[in-house]
Parts: structure tokens; C-alpha cells; sequence
């Protein structure tokens, strides 16, 4: 049964098409992973069929009441909510039949109307039967899941890092249990055994479900259906996603075969119509030029656009880059040990460890963006600090690409930095899309290429991987490697810092967190 039915989508930004009449179902036994490169529209689909933009045509058609949970990082949240508070809103219309049944209950002792009891007690049945005095253990299970219950069901929201943020957030939507789940990037924030404890509550779960990854080892283990999205069209592919690929070299390949055969076709009479044009043969050359004016062309098979990443450098006079001595970091109460560390120019150190262990904060407090509870951190005299901040924070997300690096950069050309958006792969429709509209790997691409135009001799990168497709990430290690200073890089993909680091922290085994 088709849960979900798009038909003749088409969307596009400025000059840009991302999908041009795609169709597909979402069936109601289906875990579909969608896949494509950053920037080819996955996470606007998953806009248009939320309802979040429109599109330029088409139509989605959801089937009735069906229930959508989507896992949107940039919730707001108000103020002041704590963890529990905000996972029972999961629970919100359990709670109000709760609250209903009690005033049924306290107006029936005033008034003995039995119409209030028997009211009273079909709100019971509703609360048994979804198991609302449960409510307790499955939060338990589900945090406990996800990593969260070290945190304290007690702690505010607001002073939560945002890989906490992005956990909780996912908490919430796996409580509500929705006929459909939709994730954007879920693995973003999880380290390897939440990651596995995902894997095992999608292989449970009963409801259908949308994936948009990067982590292609993830969907193959959670997704039974593909949706390739690439080079204005989507295409559904049946299977796992190593099967999924299969089918789509394959099909690439036909389709090369189909248009270099046709090129061929189209050469020769192309010849034939210039040299009989105006002869004997016209009639015939003027019967081919028709039928090379009513065939549909093949196109070629596209490639994918691919970043690349240079990071200046500003030569450095000293040997010594970095001393930290006794850094106690933290907010109420420190979160590590003292940690200690020195670095020599050039070197590149890793820090390690669980999410939300304290590997940002320790950075924060390195650079002195948060106050250090104790200890010293000494930068060289002639280190220039180039700081990547993993949160998609900007001052203003309604500019384009284009317009947040004129606000920081007034003197330099449009045209200089549509060629730098350009080579960190954002195309020109991108360039001139609001931020607000871009997904996280285009974010993350704009908020690379502004690095770029700063020189400096010390990098510091705090989970830069976060939301790039894999052609990206290389392009970036590639860049890493390259750069002759200091780096400092937060990573939870091992494979992407193997190779890279000349030393490694392991944050984790200075928590004090019990």
C-alpha cells in the first residue's frame, strides 16, 4: 500500500533544476534511503513533501491520517526546557487525555453524574491501551539508547552541545512512534553503539520510513528501497544500497552506450544532409534533416561536481605552536581532567572520544571562546588561528552565499567569490539561494570556502565532516594533508583523520563524567 505517492515533481531555484517531472512511492513496507550528492536536492524533497516549500509543479499526495514524524535539527525550542520536559511534548495528546480524564473524575465526586464516569473511564482505556503509565521506561530506553542518559533528565536544553541537541531531537520523534519517519542525516551525532542501536529500532520498526545519509555502511544495513537523487532526476531503486549502486552504473553505462550510438547516427546523416543538400539527393536530405529535428536526444551521462579545498598559509617563525598546561574546561562544573599538551609547528593533533564527552568545550576554552575553570593555553606569538565551528549558526540565514562573504569581505569581486563558492562545489543556483534554504552539506561548504580566504599557520576544525557526501570529505582530507600548519581536528570518523594525524587525544579518558 503506497503511503506516500509523488507525481510529476518539478523543482528548481534561480537556474538551477533539480528534479524535472520525477515520480516515485513511498510504500507502507518500505525503508527508503535517499542519496545523492550535496546540493542535489535531498533535503529539499524532504521539505516539499512535509510541506515546508512548495513546489514549482507536481503533486504529493499522503495517504489519510497518515502520522509523520520528521527529525528537524533546527527545532526551536523555548527556553529553559529541560530533557524531559521536552520528550514528553512526544507525548502531548497523552497527556491532555490524562488531564481530561482527571477532571472527568474530580467532577464526577462533585456531582455523582455516572455520564462523567463512564466518560471518565473510556479515557482510561485510551491511556491503557497506548500504554501511557509506561511512558517513564520507554524514555528511559530510548535515552539510555541514544547515549542521553548520562545527561540528567534535568539539564536545559539551551546548554546542550549540538550533537546532544540532534540526539534528543531524534529521542523525541522515535517516542512518538509516527507511521512515517523522516531523518535527515541521523548518524551525524552518534558515535558507534548508538549508531548500532539505531540500526536494530529501524530493523524493528513496523512504519516506513525516509533516510537522507551519508553513511552509506548505515543504510545498507536499514534501508530495503534507494531514491537516487542526481542530475535533475529521482530514481527508485529496489534493494539494498550496494544493490541500488549496481543498478545505477549499470544503467549509466547503457545510457552511454545508447548515446554514443546515437551520436553516430546523427554524424552520418549530418553528412549526408551537407553534401546533398542542394544535389540530387535533397529530397532525401531534406527527410533526414526532419528526422534529426523529431528525434529526442540522449543525453550523456553527467559527472559529478566535485569540491576542492586549499587552505593558505602564512609562514609561522616558531618552532613551538601551542602549549596547554592544566586546562580545566567546563560550564557549572569541570568536565575533564586537567589536560596537558604541547604542539610543535606543523604537527596535527586529533581529539577523540563519545559525543557531548567535551571535545568542543575543550576547544572553546583552548581558544579562549569559554573561560577555562584553570590552567593556561599559550598560542605562538606569530600563530594565526583559522576556527570551524561544527553549528550551522549564521547571523543572517535569509543571505545568500554570495552575500555573507560580501558582508565579511566588502572589497572582493562578486565574480572572485562566485569562483570560490564554485570550487567548494556550490553551483550557481546555490550561490544566490538564502542559506536558510541550503542543506547542512551546502552550509557546511560556504562555511569551508570562508576559511579558505583567510591565511593562517594553525587550523582548529571541530567535526568539519558533519553533513559532506564522501567525494567532499576526500576533497577536504586532500586539503588537510596538504596544509603545512598546525591542525587541530574533532572527528568521530576515523576513517577520515587515518592518515592525517600525527597524534591523537583521547577526550573520553578525561571525562569525569560518571
Amino acid at each position: 500500500m503506497s503511503l506516500l505517492d509523488v507525481q510529476d515533481l518539478s523543482m528548481s531555484f534561480a537556474d538551477k533544476k533539480l528534479y524535472d517531472e520525477a515520480s516515485f512511492q513511498l510504500n507502507q513496507s518500505d525503508h527508503m534511503g535517499i542519496v545523492g550528492q550535496n546540493g542535489a536536492g535531498k533535503s529539499t524533497l524532504i521539505k516539499i513533501i512535509t510541506g515546508k516549500i512548495l513546489a514549482v509543479e507536481g503533486s504529493i499526495k499522503w495517504q489519510n491520517n497518515t502520522s509523520i514524524g520528521y527529525l528537524d535539527q533546527y527545532a526551536d525550542i523555548p527556553a529553559g526546557t529541560t530533557l524531559q520536559q521536552f520528550l514528553h511534548t512526544a507525548f502531548d495528546d497523552l497527556f491532555e487525555i490524562n488531564n481530561q480524564m482527571n477532571q472527568a473524575y474530580a467532577e464526577y465526586a462533585e456531582t455523582l453524574n455516572d455520564k462523567l464516569l463512564a466518560r471518565a473511564g473510556r479515557f482510561q482505556e485510551q491511556l491503557d491501551a497506548r500504554n501511557f503509565y509506561d511512558i517513564e521506561t520507554e524514555i528511559d530506553r530510548v535515552i539510555s539508547g541514544l547515549g542521553l542518559d548520562s545527561i540528567g533528565l534535568d539539564h536545559v536544553v539551551s546548554e546542550m552541545s549540538g550533537g546532544q541537541r540532534s540526539k534528543i531531537i531524534l529521542a523525541k520523534l522515535l517516542l512518538q512512534s509516527p507511521d512515517v519517519i523522516l531523518l535527515d542525516e541521523p548518524t551525524n551525532y552518534l558515535d558507534t553503539a548508538h549508531i548500532d542501536w539505531l540500526i536494530n529500532y529501524l530493523n524493528s520498526f513496523t512504519g516506513a520510513a525516509m533516510i537522507i545519509s551519508h553513511d552509506y555502511d548505515f543504510l545498507e544495513q536499514v534501508t530495503n528501497t534507494i531514491c537516487d537523487v542526481s542530475f535533475g532526476k529521482i530514481t527508485k531503486y529496489r534493494g539494498s544500497f550496494k544493490k541500488a549502486m549496481r543498478q545505477k552504473e549499470e544503467r549509466k553505462e547503457s545510457q552511454l552506450k545508447e548515446y554514443e550510438k546515437q551520436q553516430v547516427e546523427i554524424e552520418k546523416a549530418e553528412k549526408f544532409i551537407k553534401k546533398n543538400k542542394a544535389g540530387s539527393k535533397s529530397t532525401m536530405a531534406k527527410s533526414r534533416e526532419k528526422m534529426l529535428a523529431r528525434m529526442e536526444r540522449i543525453d550523456p551521462p553527467s559527472d559529478n561536481v566535485v569540491a576542492s579545498f586549499k587552505f593558505p598559509y602564512e609562514d609561522t617563525g616558531s618552532q613551538n605552536a601551542l602549549h596547554v598546561e592544566a586546562l580545566s574546561v567546563g560550564y557549572n562544573k569541570p568536565l575533564l581532567a586537567p589536560v596537558t599538551f604541547s604542539m610543535s609547528s606543523g604537527e596535527k593533533l586529533v581529539f577523540k572520544g563519545f559525543n557531548g564527552v567535551g571535545k568542543s568545550t575543550l576547544i572553546k576554552s583552548i581558544i579562549g571562546k569559554i573561560e577555562a575553570k584553570g590552567g593556561s593555553s599559550e598560542f605562538s606569538p606569530s600563530a594565526i588561528v583559522n576556527y570551524f565551528n561544527q553549528d550551522l549558526d549564521w547571523e543572517n540565514d535569509e543571505l545568500t552565499p554570495l552575500e555573507t562573504i560580501q558582508e565579511l569581505y566588502p572589497t572582493m569581486l562578486p565574480k572572485t567569490i562566485r569562483t570560490r563558492l564554485a570550487r567548494a562545489g556550490i553551483n550557481a543556483a546555490n550561490t544566490m539561494k538564502p542559506m536558510s534554504l541550503l542543506s547542512g552539506g551546502e552550509q557546511t561548504k560556504v562555511k569551508l570556502a570562508i576559511l579558505e580566504l583567510t591565511p593562517s599557520n594553525f587550523l582548529i576544525m571541530d567535526e568539519p565532516t558533519n553533513h559532506l557526501d564522501d567525494e567532499t570529505k576526500n576533497a577536504l582530507k586532500r586539503a588537510l594533508q596538504n596544509f603545512r600548519g598546525n591542525l587541530i581536528l574533532v572527528s568521530h570518523e576515523e576513517g577520515f583523520y587515518d592518515g592525517l594525524a600525527d597524534k591523537i587525544l583521547n577526550v573520553e579518558a578525561l571525562s569525569l563524567k560518571k
